[in-house]
C-alpha cells in the first residue's frame, strides 16, 4: 500500500473540487487532489453567470476561461407565453445592465474540457493531482476524518490529512457515509437533454450567445450554445410528466411548445442520444464536521433553471478553502472559522433555490412586485438582473430580502446567514448606499 500525507485531500475534480484545490494550493498548502474518471466526464450543466467572472477575477483564473474558446454569454432569454412564471412573454436579463463593478458577459462551456481546465490550473498552483482514484475508506480516529484510502491502478493507496473536502458531487461521499442527504421533494424534477450541431444563429430570434429559457405548464426548457456549431437543448419537468410517457416523446412534444427555442434549431441535427437526469434536488442541514466539509453539490443541488450550479459550487470551494487555509495556520480559530463556512454555504444555497421556488410556484413577478414597494424602478430592474447573474450572498439586493422572507421556501434548519458578496466583495458599501438612496427615491415618488 501507497501512503502520503497533505494538509487537505479533495475528492472529486468537478469545478468545486478543482477550485478548492487551486485556492489552497496557492495559499500554500500540500494538496492531494483525487478524482475517479481518467478523463473529466460529461456534465449536464454547461452555462456560466457573469458573477462567476468576478469570482474568477479574485482569484486569478479568469484569463484562463476568458482564453478557453468558450461562447460568450451576455444575458438570458426567458420565454413565458402565459407571462405568469416571468415579466412578459420574453424578457431578457441583460447582464450589461447590473451596474458599475461587475462583469456584463459569462461564457458557455462544454463542461469536460472546462473541468480539466480548472483541474489542470490547480495543479498549475502546486496541488497534486490523481485521475482514475478511487476513493475507498474515509479514514477516521475517534470522531475525526484523518484523510482517505483509494484505489489507482489496481493499487491501494492511503492519504492522511488534516482536512478532507468532499467535493464528490452526486455521489456524496460523506453525506452517504453519515446518512446526512435530504430530498427536497417538492423540486425532484427529471431533465431530458441532448446536443444538437449545424447550428446557424441567424435563426435565433433573440441575442446571439444567449442561453434561452422556455416556460410551458409542464415546466422548462432550456437552450445553450456550446460553441459556433453545437447548442444543447433539454427538457425539465415534475417526474409523473415524464412517466406518462417515453423520453423522446416528452422531449419533443416540450421542445414544440416553444417556437422561439425551435426556430433556433432550424438545420440541426441531434448528435447524441437523449439523456436523461433524475431527482435534481436535494441538501444537507450539516455540511461540515471534525477535519471535514462538504462543497458545491456534494452538500446541495438546486434545479439548473437559473444556471447557479457552477457558481455556488465554486463560491462555496473558494470560501472552504480560505477558511481551511486560515484555520490550517491558526488551529485555535478552526471551529469558529469551519462555523462560519458552514452558514456561508447554506445561505447561498438557501438564496439560490428561493429563486428556484419562485419560478416553480408563479411567485417570481410577486417577489419583485414587494421588493417594488421599497425600490425605484431602474434599481429593481438592476436587482433581478444580479439575482438571476449570481447575487446570491448580498444583504441589499431588495429582491433576494423579499424571497428570504417566505418561510414556505426554507430548505435548511435555521441558521445564521453569512452575508457578503464573494465575487465583489469590495462592493458591498456601494451596494449598501445603493439600497439606501433606492428606498428614499421610492418613497418621494410615493409621495
Amino acid at each position: 500500500m501507497g501512503n502520503n500525507s497533505a494538509d487537505v485531500v479533495v475528492i472529486g475534480g468537478g469545478p468545486s473540487g478543482a477550485v478548492s484545490a487551486y485556492t489552497l494550493a496557492r495559499e500554500g498548502h500540500s494538496v492531494v487532489l483525487l478524482e475517479r474518471e481518467e478523463n473529466p466526464r460529461f456534465h449536464i450543466g454547461e452555462s456560466l453567470l457573469p458573477y462567476m467572472m468576478g469570482l474568477f477575477d479574485r482569484i486569478g483564473i479568469r484569463d484562463a476561461v476568458e482564453t478557453g474558446g468558450y461562447v460568450p454569454k451576455f444575458g438570458g432569454e426567458f420565454i413565458d407565453p402565459t407571462e405568469t412564471k416571468f415579466f412578459s412573454g420574453v424578457f431578457r436579463a441583460d447582464f450589461a445592465k447590473q451596474g458599475e463593478g461587475r462583469y456584463d458577459r459569462a461564457f458557455q462551456v462544454e463542461r469536460a474540457r472546462f473541468d480539466r481546465m480548472l483541474v489542470e490550473e490547480a495543479g498549475k498552483a502546486g496541488a497534486e493531482v490523481h485521475y482514475g482514484a478511487t476513493v475507498g475508506d474515509l479514514l477516521m480516529e475517534g470522531d475525526r476524518m484523518v484523510g482517505v484510502r483509494y484505489t489507482k491502478d489496481g493499487e491501494e493507496h492511503e492519504v492522511r490529512s488534516q482536512y478532507v473536502v468532499d467535493a464528490s458531487g452526486r455521489a456524496g461521499r460523506i453525506a452517504h457515509r453519515f446518512g446526512l442527504r435530504k430530498t427536497l421533494e417538492k423540486l425532484r424534477m427529471v431533465a431530458v437533454f441532448r446536443h444538437y450541431d449545424g447550428l446557424d444563429e441567424r435563426h435565433n430570434l433573440g441575442v446571439e450567445g444567449d442561453i434561452q429559457v422556455g416556460a410551458h405548464a409542464d415546466g422548462w426548457v432550456w437552450a445553450i450554445p456550446l460553441s459556433k456549431d453545437v447548442i444543447s437543448v433539454g427538457t425539465v419537468m415534475p417526474r409523473d410528466v415524464f412517466r406518462a410517457s417515453t423520453p423522446e416523446q416528452v422531449f419533443e412534444e416540450h421542445l414544440a411548445r416553444v417556437p422561439r427555442i425551435t426556430s433556433r434549431l432550424t438545420g440541426t441535427r441531434p448528435i447524441m442520444d437523449l439523456k436523461v437526469e433524475t431527482d435534481y434536488c436535494y441538501h444537507a442541514d450539516t455540511v461540515t464536521g471534525p477535519g471535514w466539509v462538504m462543497v458545491g453539490d456534494a452538500g446541495c443541488f438546486g434545479d439548473p433553471m437559473f444556471s447557479g450550479g457552477v457558481l455556488v459550487a465554486s463560491a462555496t470551494a473558494v470560501r472552504a478553502a480560505e477558511n481551511l487555509s486560515r484555520a490550517l495556520k491558526n488551529p485555535q480559530e478552526a471551529d469558529r472559522l469551519i462555523d462560519e463556512y458552514e452558514n456561508f454555504f447554506k445561505t447561498g444555497y438557501d438564496t439560490y433555490i428561493r429563486l428556484i421556488h419562485a419560478f416553480y410556484d408563479g411567485e417570481l413577478v410577486a417577489v419583485a412586485a414587494d421588493a417594488g414597494r421599497t425600490t425605484d424602478r431602474d434599481t429593481l430592474e438592476r436587482y433581478l438582473i444580479r439575482l438571476i447573474g449570481g447575487d446570491f450572498w448580498s444583504e441589499h439586493n431588495a429582491v433576494a430580502q423579499e424571497m428570504r422572507r417566505r418561510t414556505e421556501w426554507d430548505t435548511f434548519e435555521p441558521f445564521q446567514r453569512v452575508f457578503g458578496c464573494p465575487s465583489y466583495p469590495h462592493l458591498d458599501e456601494q451596494d449598501r448606499k445603493e439600497r439606501a438612496e433606492s428606498r428614499i427615491r421610492r418613497v418621494t415618488a410615493g409621495q
